[in-house]
């Protein structure tokens, strides 16, 4: 199906105006990461509903108001009215933007159009400055390892941080609201109106829309299934060939293909084990969690009452926020469960997660993470409880036990 001028026309003006009709919302510490750039893209990528578009309106209203630019021109291209949007609409929607006489382009969820990086590298060429955001990390680096080479810089935003939900909510640091937050997570529409509904919804979009529905799935069960399991098992290794039988997926094949559009779409993150041998580290199993405490309890099929799974999910998203090196260290007999920042010898941390260190597994954690800090040859490690603090050396060996909602805020946002 064919656009035309005017329907792309009332759809830009449609949008320009729902946007404009939404509060600013809360200022993030994401805030500060955004440029706009001459000669690159500003990509602002991350979950669906965590706020992009409106950090990027944030951010565009206030070099707006400080009159660093005139205006934006906005489009999203996730309305139902532009399913048949297609490359070669580009031209009608270049005319659109050559009448706003704008120089500051401000595109949602673009990567659903096939093509759009070339419509993106000649805008760059003719010297507009330009804002984009996408919810799939797989499309947005392909095309962006084509077209758009060297010419793009991508900055990761994810729902509420616990840090940012303490502001928003007007509560203080402290087990209280580090429950809460375990609970309830970060999403802020869900924040705001505690409907459950928010949540069940936005998976269900993604499972379908952003996945079965783009990929070609057929088998959109198998995929629920193993989402459903996923969740389930937060912070537990997995391994493809051995979660066949329990979802119904005979294929490996099947599964890891899953597995990537999962952590593509945000939905999962997949944490592998820390070898030097990377052969070693793709066949190891890898941990698996998911990037929102809130999808935990309102969308896992069989809710985990592992308390210690649960806040090592929750540390795992606050260390996502500033790095993706992470890893976790094991040998089968012993567990370390993140080494952060591996590649940088000043800043890597050894942290080992439980809900409480007490006689009956203060051996069991001590002894991974102290076999951990052998490996690198580090002197200091931190194991993170829900509210414990104490000091513990061994020998030559640091180790500091800390609240996970100090951990949290004192983590590089």
């Amino acid at each position: 199906m064919n656009m035309k001028l005017s329907e792309l026309t009332a759809i830009a003006k449609d949008e320009r105006a729902a946007l404009d009709r939404l509060p600013l919302g809360l200022k993030r510490d994401f805030l500060n990461q955004l440029n706009l750039y001459p000669s690159h893209a500003l990509i602002v990528a991350g979950i669906r509903r965590c706020g992009k578009s409106t950090i990027l309106r944030q951010f565009l209203t206030k070099l707006k108001d400080d009159g660093q630019i005139d205006d934006f021109f906005y489009f999203n291209f996730d309305d139902f009215r532009l399913l048949g949007f297609s490359v070669q609409d580009f031209s009608l929607l270049d005319q659109i933007v050559s009448e706003s006489k704008v120089q500051v382009l401000f595109f949602d969820e673009i990567q659903l159009v096939d093509g759009w990086e070339c419509y993106i590298r000649m805008k760059l060429d003719q010297g507009f400055r330009i804002a984009i955001t996408g919810s799939n990390a797989a499309l947005l680096s392909r095309e962006m390892g084509t077209r758009l080479t060297g010419r793009h810089i991508t900055k990761e935003l994810f729902p509420f941080s616990y840090k940012e939900y303490l502001t928003f909510s007007e509560s203080a640091e402290g087990p209280e609201s580090l429950e809460t937050y375990l609970k309830n997570g970060g999403f802020p529409e869900y924040l705001k109106s505690g409907d459950v509904d928010v949540l069940t919804n936005l998976v269900t979009d993604i499972l379908y829309r952003d996945i079965a529905v783009r990929y070609g799935i057929r088998d959109v069960v198998g995929l629920e299934k193993l989402f459903g399991f996923m969740v389930s098992n937060v912070g537990n290794l997995v391994s493809p060939s051995k979660l066949g039988p329990i979802i119904g997926v005979k294929s490996p094949s099947t599964i890891l293909e899953y597995f990537s559009h999962l952590e593509s779409s945000y939905l999962m993150a997949f944490v592998p084990k820390f070898s030097y041998s990377l052969k070693a580290q793709s066949l190891a199993p890898k941990k698996m969690y998911v990037l929102d405490q809130g999808l935990i309890s309102s969308t896992g099929k069989s809710f985990t009452n592992d308390h210690g799974r649960i806040l090592e999910n929750f540390i795992f998203n606050q260390v996502r926020r500033f790095t993706d090196d992470v890893f976790y260290a094991g040998d089968g007999n012993w567990e370390c469960d993140f080494v952060i920042d591996s590649h940088d010898s000043q800043r890597i941390q050894l942290v080992q997660v439980c809900w409480e260190l007490h006689k009956e597994n203060e051996e069991r954690e001590l002894e991974g993470l102290l076999k951990t800090m052998d490996m690198f040859g580090k002197t200091q490690g931190t194991i993170v409880t829900f509210s414990q603090s104490d000091q513990i050396r061994i020998q030559d060996k640091e180790i500091t036990v800390i609240p996970a909602s100090v951990f949290s805020c004192q983590a590089r946002n």
